[in-house]
C-alpha cells in the first residue's frame, strides 16, 4: 500500500463482522480494529460510535448494539490507535495530537464508504473527539451528533470533578490528594479511595459489568496513551489535553446535537453547559439515576432517548 493512500475500501461488508483496516497516520503504518452491527448502506443512517480514555478499548461501550436491535442503526466501533486490538505506536507526546485521532476517523468513515451520511456518538473522551471533529472538519455528511458524559473544555472538567470530590469524607481526600502529590498513586491506600470515588461517581453498579471491566483491564495493559494525554489524575490533569477546549468553535457544529450526562456524572453540567448554551441546534437531557455510564445505569431511558434522535427525520 502506498502511502499517499489512506485507507482501502471495503467492497462489501456483511451484516457483522470484525476486522482491521490498513492505513497510514502520519506517514506511520498502523492497523484499526472495528466491528460492526448491521448493513452501512441500509436505509438507516449508520452511526459510528467513539469510546473514551484515552487508553480504554470500545468494549464497555458494545450496550449501543441496542440501537441496531431496536431501532435498526448499524453501528460502527472502533479502538483508537494505542487501544485496545489496534495498533499502539511507541510514540511521545509529540505525536499523539488530536489530528491523528481525527485522521483515524476519517480512515473509518472512508473504509466504510458512510463519508455523505453519517452520525456520530462519542462517550467522555469520544465526546471531546466528536466535537473537535464536527467543529474543526465539518463534514458535510455528518447527520447528528450525539455527545455523552463529556466536557467541553478541560480545566471545567476538572471544576466538576474535584467539587464532587469535596464531598467525600476527609480520609479519602487526603489519600487522593497525598499520592497524586507523591507519585505513588500504585499504593493500596490511593487505589481504595479512587475505588471509592468511581463506584459513587463513574458507574453505581455492583458488580461493574463484564464489558467495563475489559476495557479497565485494556487501559491498565497500556496506560501510555492515558498517561500522555490525560495525566494519572481526573482532578489535576497534567497530560497534554490540560488545556484542551472547544468552546470557541462550538459555533461551527451545524448539525442537530444530543447532549447527555447524569446527575452524578464525573462530567458535570459545569463542564455540559457550555454544549447546549453555544451549539446552534443542541438538546441537552439529564439521566437523573445516572453517573458516568448512563447506558449501564439507565439502559431503558438511555437507549430511548439515544435511538428515537438518531432516527427521528
Amino acid at each position: 500500500m502506498d502511502k499517499t493512500d489512506s485507507v482501502v475500501v471495503s467492497p462489501c461488508l456483511p451484516k457483522a463482522e470484525t476486522g482491521y483496516i490498513d492505513h497510514f497516520i502520519a506517514q506511520e503504518p498502523v492497523r484499526t480494529w472495528f466491528k460492526i452491527i448491521g448493513e452501512p448502506g441500509s436505509t438507516a443512517c449508520p452511526l459510528i460510535v467513539l469510546h473514551g480514555g484515552p487508553g480504554f478499548s470500545h468494549s464497555y461501550t458494545l450496550p449501543h448494539t441496542e440501537l441496531h436491535a431496536t431501532w435498526g442503526i448499524p453501528v460502527i466501533f472502533y479502538d483508537q490507535l494505542g487501544c485496545g486490538s489496534s495498533t499502539h505506536p511507541n510514540k511521545g507526546p509529540a505525536f499523539w495530537t488530536l489530528d491523528v485521532f481525527l485522521d483515524q476517523l476519517d480512515a473509518v468513515i472512508t473504509y466504510f464508504g458512510v463519508a455523505n451520511r453519517f452520525s456520530l456518538l462519542g462517550h467522555a473522551w469520544g465526546g471531546m473527539l466528536a466535537a473537535t471533529y464536527a467543529a474543526r472538519r465539518r463534514p458535510s455528511g455528518l447527520q447528528r451528533l450525539v455527545l455523552t458524559n463529556c466536557p467541553a473544555s478541560m480545566e471545567l472538567w476538572a471544576v466538576g470533578t474535584n467539587a464532587l470530590l469535596a464531598t467525600f469524607p476527609l480520609g479519602t481526600r487526603t489519600a487522593i490528594e497525598k499520592h497524586e502529590s507523591a507519585g505513588t498513586i500504585d499504593a493500596q491506600e490511593y487505589q481504595d479511595a479512587m475505588q471509592r470515588f468511581n463506584e459513587t461517581h463513574l458507574c453505581t453498579l455492583k458488580p461493574w459489568p463484564t464489558e467495563l471491566l475489559q476495557s479497565f483491564t485494556d487501559l491498565l495493559d497500556d496506560s501510555r496513551l492515558y498517561l500522555i494525554m490525560n495525566g494519572p489524575s481526573e482532578f489535576k490533569i497534567s497530560g497534554t489535553l490540560k488545556s484542551w477546549s472547544i468552546i470557541d468553535e462550538l459555533p461551527e457544529i451545524h448539525c442537530q446535537t444530543l447532549v447527555i450526562n447524569g446527575l452524578s456524572d464525573m462530567a458535570q453540567d459545569i463542564a455540559v453547559a457550555p454544549f447546549f448554551h453555544t451549539i446552534p441546534r443542541c438538546k441537552w437531557i439529564q439521566l437523573r439515576s445516572s453517573t458516568h455510564m448512563p447506558f449501564y445505569e439507565e439502559p431503558v431511558r438511555y437507549f430511548n432517548v439515544v435511538g428515537d434522535f438518531l432516527s427521528s427525520s
